[in-house]
């Protein structure tokens, strides 16, 4: 699986993008875990909270495509200092903050901003720029494996960090980190293989995202990606809720959580190895067709915790396993130089789906008293995204490989 990965610039390169995602994603992942202490010291109420974390997912994919393009035209290395540094910024303003505009500016604006802009696509664009393309799918899985052991790793530190030291304690704590990745991007830029010379004529940013926009691919792989952000975010925000209408315990949730992540890691090293090895298409229709049926399987099933285990550990597998085959849809679309912005695309698709998975979620669980006909949209919805896959032009594995 690894082979591609055994030069050492190749792989050096890999690992620092891995673990700036680590940290990114880590602090991202785990915001819901201040929800409650934020709201007995503050008093906002968990409304007026849940807010400010709901423009923090919207800003998250709206900054991507602007943070690839700024990155695909002056190169990575300031783009990412300063997401960095916004991030722990964010974190570090938080905990002066008494009022809802103050937590949607530091933690919807300030935070998200930073960590959306230090995420999939100005790293995976900064790494595949670096290697050759029979590396850049285990690449990305492996980039996305790391910010999945991110969100597995910080999660019960933060938690514990909280419980010992307070919810403040904890920002400061997240705002550290984020610095403290600040020498990784050293490792991820300063590779002694120089960036991929473009030899095709460059008409600008612009051009090309006004030539993949004009793209039926292109379009077709972000109907699949607005899927996807739809069926996460539902699940993210609203599993606990699911849980509770079960009556099972709140521990029940916590761990499913948790399997997630961690069959997440696995799930993007293997679709990263599959994409050098399939058409991605073919892979991304296939996750999303196991996911159509994980989620019919989940409604016959009991409510039981092993159901719910089984279940998480199912869908985790294939998580956000979708992003090393769509970024790979995307550089062999339209090539690396303009990854970053074309890809950040694709994910402000997938995020403005999980603005509606998790807001459509919370008003289904009102009108109806629970979440039956969410489930069914995310069937419908995982069933389109498999079909909508299977059209756009790839070439075959063998192909391409020769032809490069």
């Amino acid at each position: 699986m690894f082979r591609s990965l055994r030069s050492p610039d190749v792989l050096v390169t890999t690992l620092a993008a891995a673990s700036i995602l680590l940290v990114t994603m880590g602090i991202r992942q785990s915001m819901g875990l201040f929800v409650s202490p934020l709201n007995t010291s503050t008093g906002l109420g968990i409304a007026t909270i849940s807010l400010a974390l709901a423009v923090a997912q919207f800003v998250w994919g709206a900054i991507q495509p602007v943070a690839g393009a700024i990155a695909d035209r002056h190169g990575p290395r300031p783009v990412l200092i300063g997401a960095l540094v916004l991030l722990a910024l964010g974190s570090a303003l938080t905990p002066f903050m008494s009022s809802g505009p103050g937590l949607v500016l530091t933690i919807g604006l300030v935070s998200a901003m930073g960590s959306g802009a230090a995420s999939f696509s100005v790293l995976i664009g900064a790494a595949a720029q670096r290697m050759p393309v029979e590396a850049r799918g285990t690449a990305s899985g492996v980039i996305n494996a790391g910010g999945s052991f991110g969100q597995f790793l910080f999660a019960p530190i933060l938690q514990k960090l909280i419980q010992s030291i307070g919810w403040m304690g904890a920002m400061g704590a997240m705002a550290i980190a984020a610095l403290a990745a600040l020498p990784l991007i050293g490792k991820l830029t300063q590779s002694s293989t120089p960036p991929i010379a473009h030899t095709d004529t460059d008409h600008g940013v612009l051009r090309a995202v006004r030539d993949a926009l004009g793209d039926r691919s292109y379009l077709l792989l972000h109907a699949g990606f607005f899927a996807c952000g739809f069926h996460i975010a539902f699940l993210a925000t609203h599993l606990p809720g699911e849980v509770e209408l079960c009556g099972l315990p709140p521990t029940v949730a916590s761990w499913s959580l948790a399997i997630i992540g961690l069959a997440n890691i696995f799930g993007s090293l293997y679709a990263g190895a599959c994409v050098s090895r399939y058409r991605s298409k073919h892979v991304l229709a296939a996750m999303y067709g196991s996911r159509a049926v994980l989620v019919a399987a989940y409604l016959l099933a009991p409510p039981s915790e092993w159901t719910f285990y089984v279940f998480a550990a199912g869908l985790g597998f294939t998580w956000l396993g979708t992003v090393p085959p769509t970024a790979a849809l995307v550089g062999k679309l339209f090539g690396v130089r303009y990854l970053g912005t074309l890809f950040g695309l694709t994910l402000l698709s997938h995020q403005i789906g999980g603005f509606l998975g998790a807001w459509l979620g919370g008003l289904a669980v009102v009108e109806f008293g629970d979440f039956r006909w969410m489930w069914y949209a995310d069937i419908v919805l995982a069933l389109l995204a498999a079909v909508l896959n299977l059209p756009i032009r790839e070439a075959a594995i063998e192909r391409r490989v020769a032809t490069a």
